[in-house]
């Protein structure tokens, strides 16, 4: 008896050996779907038609170039080909943006889409903790705006607002540089 006892043992420890080796090539070839899916997700942000901003002319010929860096998403918007090319200092301002944010406001925000058109700069994005969504413009509709729901006017979010206009100032200046040098990089006709 012992020994049928045994016997049923080690086939029931095959089994559940053999369900355990193709769980994980199922979840080997989920996580590779995953990542294929992601890849492909990444390519859709090399070209699309744009969105018409409010204040911009719509135009069929409107188009916009988005790059992805460092898990955030930078899009150029132009007339032509030659307004959507990003420059390294484009790219390091970005990063540099995201970077100052999460060390100077806060570490908990989802980033939206920083839009650079030709005469604005517009950027969003959601400070987690305090459940506070912001928007900084420069260009035509310059300022901060935030939008919340119930939020309690506490020390905190007064901290929280100070934070965001002071890091508005930087933000200014540093994305009112980009454009001033996309402006002076365009190509006059001869």
């Amino acid at each position: 008896m012992s020994n049928t006892h045994n016997e049923r043992y080690d086939e029931i420890k095959s089994l559940l050996k053999k369900s355990r080796v193709l769980l994980e090539q199922e979840t080997q070839i989920d996580v590779a779907k995953d990542l294929e899916s992601r890849i492909k997700q990444d390519n859709q942000y090399d070209t699309a038609e744009t969105e018409i901003k409010k204040g911009e002319q719509p135009s069929s010929s409107d188009k916009v170039q988005k790059y992805r860096i460092s898990g955030g998403i930078l899009a150029l918007h132009g007339k032509d080909r030659s307004q959507l090319d990003i420059t390294s200092d484009e790219k390091i301002a970005f990063q540099e943006t995201m970077d100052e944010f999460v060390d100077e406001v806060s570490d908990l925000v989802d980033f939206n889409v920083l839009n650079v058109y030709k005469n604005n700069v517009e950027w969003s994005g959601k400070v987690i903790d305090e459940d506070l969504e912001f928007i900084f413009t420069i260009g035509e509709d310059s300022g901060i705006y935030i939008n919340g729901q119930m939020v309690k006017v506490d020390q905190e979010f007064l901290t929280m607002i100070n934070k965001l206009q002071q890091f508005y100032q930087k933000f200014k200046s540093k994305w009112g540089k980009v454009l001033a040098s996309r402006k002076k990089t365009k190509e006059s006709p001869q």
